[in-house]
Parts: structure tokens; C-alpha cells; sequence
């Protein structure tokens, strides 16, 4: 079992930065590949990035490729989001999640249906 707790969410202006956070319980945190995914109103739960379980491979939506950046740091048990140039377009509420897929192409960790764990979700409102 695995529990993740995002933070860092908030609303901050066209142009600025955010860098969100999700922390993990459990031991096992360095064999799960995590993900970042977001959901505004009325709208599907979208990919915004991945990392392996090594952080050595990353994947991105093509939206956000060139302004967010994920990263991870299995001492601390946590992933981070690195938001820049943010748009309107960006406000969602975004998520963690961890899958137990080790293999396979940007396709197989972008997919929800891939993750086994979800945080509760932290806000990113972005204002024109």
C-alpha cells in the first residue's frame, strides 16, 4: 500500500512558477514509477508527466514538454513537479500517482487506468 500527499498548489499569475511536491509512505517508494496528472472542470483527468522508478527516463505531454519538468528523489520518498511559464490553460487540480509498470513506451505510463495509487490532489490556478 502506498499514500501520497501532494502540496505546493496555489494561484499564481501568467508567467510565473510553481513547483509541487508529493510525498510517499512505504518503503517500496524507489520501485514505483510515478506520474503527474491534472483535471480542470468539466474536463478528463489528463497526463502531464512521468519518471521511472530510477529517474533515469521521463515522459512528458507535449503541452507542457519545455516548461514543467518531473523529477524524484527516492531518499525522501517524493516526486516534484517544476512548473514554469505557466499558462490559464494550466489550472487543474493536479495528481500524483504510482504504477507498478517497469517497461514499456510514454504510451504505457501515460494512461490512468496504469496506476495503482492516487494522492487527493493539490489546486493550480493560473490568472491571465
Amino acid at each position: 500500500q502506498v499514500q501520497l500527499v501532494e502540496s505546493g498548489g496555489g494561484l499564481v499569475q501568467a508567467g510565473g512558477s510553481l513547483r509541487l511536491s508529493c510525498v510517499a509512505s512505504g518503503r517500496t517508494f524507489s520501485r514505483y514509477a510515478m506520474g503527474w496528472f491534472r483535471q480542470a472542470p468539466g474536463k478528463e483527468r489528463e497526463f502531464v508527466a512521468a519518471i521511472r522508478s530510477s529517474g533515469e527516463t521521463t515522459y512528458y505531454a507535449d503541452s507542457v514538454k519545455g516548461r514543467f519538468t518531473i523529477s524524484r528523489d527516492n531518499v525522501k520518498n517524493t516526486v516534484y513537479l517544476q512548473m514554469n511559464s505557466l499558462k490559464p490553460e494550466d489550472t487543474a487540480i493536479y495528481y500524483c500517482a504510482a504504477t507498478s509498470v517497469r517497461y514499456g513506451s510514454s504510451w504505457s505510463f501515460s494512461r490512468t487506468v496504469a496506476y495503482d495509487y492516487w494522492g487527493q490532489g493539490t489546486q493550480v490556478t493560473v490568472s491571465s
